[in-house]
């Protein structure tokens, strides 16, 4: 983030709260009660926390956006690159480390965070950038973000599948259970 930080172009993150706001009413129909409930409460919590001065004062601008474990290379243990930057695109820093968080430092089954792995990520990015106080209060509603995001796209394209050769839905449910982990259950803060 920070070697990007003064990059003059700005392309808006093209899955942020603009095109979840958009898509909701798509995917709606295709829900049961209870995921429509989860689904509407907590678009109406994000679109609360986007309206605030505080969350427009977090610190932005160009991010991966979807930096998963099947997005990054390694030799071993060193990391050799990272790729798949097709939805890239500029917002908050603290959204692209409460997806890496979302895919890194869970089990996999239950969508429940490992606290030493979420340790491990945050304390590692705060020794280059640390977070701003700003970003302490908004982490947990950050993660939600995140957790929302990869649910709401996942539900787009099992639903209303397009042609595409190279898509192969994944399945929305697990991106619901750590919505669901990240409504219930606070993380570990980021540290000061």
């Amino acid at each position: 983030h920070r070697a990007a930080q003064d990059f003059a172009i700005r392309q808006l993150n093209l899955r942020g709260l603009d095109w979840w706001q958009a898509t909701t009413p798509l995917v709606l129909p295709h829900l049961s009660a209870d995921r429509r409930e989860l689904l509407t409460a907590e678009l109406a919590f994000q679109t609360e926390q986007a309206a605030t001065a505080a969350w427009a004062a977090l610190p932005n601008g160009p991010i991966h956006a979807d930096l998963f474990r099947n997005n990054v290379m390694f030799d071993g243990e060193q990391l050799t690159g990272f790729f798949d930057f097709y939805f890239a695109g500029c917002d908050r820093w603290l959204f692209d480390v409460a997806v890496t968080v979302n895919d890194w430092c869970i089990d996999l089954d239950t969508g429940v965070l490992d606290a030493a792995r979420v340790h491990a990520l945050i304390d590692a990015y705060a020794a280059v950038r640390p977070f701003t106080a700003g970003e302490t209060v908004a982490w947990q509603p950050m993660l939600r973000a995140a957790a929302l995001r990869f649910w709401l796209s996942r539900l787009y394209d099992f639903h209303l599948p397009r042609d595409a050769e190279m898509l192969t839905p994944h399945d929305p449910t697990h991106f619901e259970r750590i919505l669901r982990q990240r409504v219930l259950h606070a993380a570990p803060a980021l540290p000061v």
